[in-house]
């Protein structure tokens, strides 16, 4: 090898470590051995004991019928259902609030967050408010309290009508709704992948500017795969896009998309909470921005809502995304407070479970397992998202 060549390191062989890397190695080796052997010490302790008091274990009672009832639920159940299917159902409203949570919660949080930095010193006082009065009170007592104002409202023959449409009682919020069927499916996932596709396209145009400084129009692509193609799908096959609209029908109301008050008291409580946090979050994201940034921009003449939204925030997200990912995680384990209130999530079906079946074990299982995948599914996206925003250098 020559001089403007070096020879590369040779490879570390086990053979070859030192003496203190092989007593290091060596107590590694012995700590995780300790582990697994008070791992497995404490689970047979567990089944012999269990065995001896005649307490059945395993998961055979997934298969057997639930027996219990659950009032609110995005998927179809009767209580002649297994128990497998009934934490499916638990597991599906724990996403729903979950999702629609974090959507909502992220939108509000980063309006309290910027207005907390506005020009404006009534807004930036009302929001300084609202973020040191609810970050500071228990999320319980919140929840409790949205969930007892649901059920101080009018009867249903007496509901609020805010909007037209669109009722407010002690049945929840009830409002008006397309049915979704397979055609309307179908022409939803045509949208989702025309969206995909442009995303492809618009990032391809975006690198043959950065190439030839030719500015390349990405609306006409835009308009193809998200807005063409999906009505192109929905004439094909015929679907209907009909509105349905809530009536009164004797106590209750028929139609539309109900809200039921334990839902809605919880996702209400949920995102007051967490938006407060991410308030804040946001606000130090910007401020940390140099101010040279700002500077810059002024110079040019851009709008302050331009400027935050192409210059400020995407340097802001750096610092950002990081702490809004526990806050991402702490608002899905807090979701489990709703069994507080009775709205059904996967911790009250396993809590029904439990008494029916005196199967603890399993059932507290089952939750670790189902709050372990989510929060690690939403490490994952997140992490992905933050190195994918991270500073390249040149």
């Amino acid at each position: 090898m020559t001089a403007d060549h070096p020879r590369p390191p040779p490879r570390r062989r086990l053979f070859a470590l030192g003496r203190n890397e092989l007593k290091g190695l060596f107590w590694q080796v012995l700590v995780v051995g300790i582990a697994l052997a008070v791992i497995a010490f404490l689970w047979s302790n567990t089944v012999t004991n269990l065995s001896a008091r005649r307490i059945t274990t395993g998961f055979a009672f997934l298969g057997r019928e639930a027996g219990m009832p659950i009032a609110d639920s995005l998927l179809a159940y009767s209580p002649r259902d297994p128990y497998l299917w009934a934490f499916v159902v638990g597991i599906a409203n724990t996403l729903r609030v979950a999702v629609i949570g974090i959507v909502l919660a992220t939108l509000l949080g980063t309006l309290i967050g910027i207005s907390r930095l506005s020009a404006n010193w009534l807004l930036s006082r009302l929001a300084a408010v609202y973020v040191e009065t609810l970050r500071d009170i228990p999320l319980l007592l919140q929840l409790l309290f949205w969930y007892v104002l649901m059920q101080a409202l009018p009867a249903a023959r007496a509901a609020w009508r805010p909007v037209e449409g669109v009722f407010l009682s002690n049945r929840g919020l009830i409002l008006p709704a397309i049915p979704i069927g397979s055609p309307q499916l179908w022409v939803l996932g045509t949208a989702v992948l025309g969206l995909v596709v442009f995303y492809v396209i618009r990032r391809r145009l975006i690198a043959q500017q950065m190439r030839d400084g030719r500015p390349r129009p990405a609306w006409p692509f835009a308009l193809g795969l998200i807005v063409a193609l999906p009505a192109a799908v929905s004439l094909v096959l015929g679907v209907s896009w009909t509105i349905e609209w809530p009536q009164l029908r004797g106590f209750n109301f028929v139609g539309g998309l109900t809200l039921a008050p334990e839902y809605f008291a919880l996702l209400i409580a949920l995102v007051t909470y967490t938006s407060a946090f991410i308030a804040e979050i946001v606000r130090s994201g910007i401020q940390s921005v140099p101010r040279g940034q700002w500077d810059a921009a002024n110079a040019l003449g851009l709008r302050r809502s331009f400027m935050l939204r192409q210059i400020i925030l995407p340097q802001a997200l750096r610092v950002i995304v990081p702490p809004m990912t526990s806050q991402y995680l702490n608002l899905t384990k807090n979701s489990s407070l709703a069994v507080a209130i009775g709205y059904q999530d996967v911790v009250s079906v396993a809590n029904t479970t439990l008494n029916q079946t005196g199967q603890a074990i399993e059932a507290i299982t089952l939750i670790m397992a189902v709050f372990l995948t989510i929060s690690l599914s939403i490490s994952f996206f997140m992490n992905w998202y933050n190195a994918r925003i991270a500073l390249v250098e040149r």
